[in-house]
């Protein structure tokens, strides 16, 4: 985590992530998703959360192009793609 000084004390820097949220899932996307603020220890779970997206909404999940799951812990600065079920026939 980064902190910063304010008034000879340290505090935590806020920290950001890029969302993407596809398909059906687009409606969910934040006003702030290109910098879209997190705690320190935040989980793509918590973030589905946040966002009300139920987590088997979720398929696949992208971090800076890496498959993630609902357990990966979101550190600041990635870039985070979230994909719904597909459906066909």
């Amino acid at each position: 985590m980064r902190f910063f000084t304010n008034s000879s004390r340290l505090l935590p820097m806020e920290m950001h992530i890029n969302i993407q949220l596809f398909a059906s899932l687009s409606n969910f996307t934040p006003v702030s998703a290109e910098k879209y603020p997190i705690a320190p220890g935040t989980t793509v779970g918590m973030l589905l959360d946040q966002l009300g997206v139920a987590e088997n909404e979720a398929k696949l999940i992208f971090i800076d192009g890496k498959k993630g799951n609902l357990t990966s812990t979101l550190h600041g600065g990635e870039r985070v793609g979230i994909f719904p079920p597909v459906g066909g026939g």
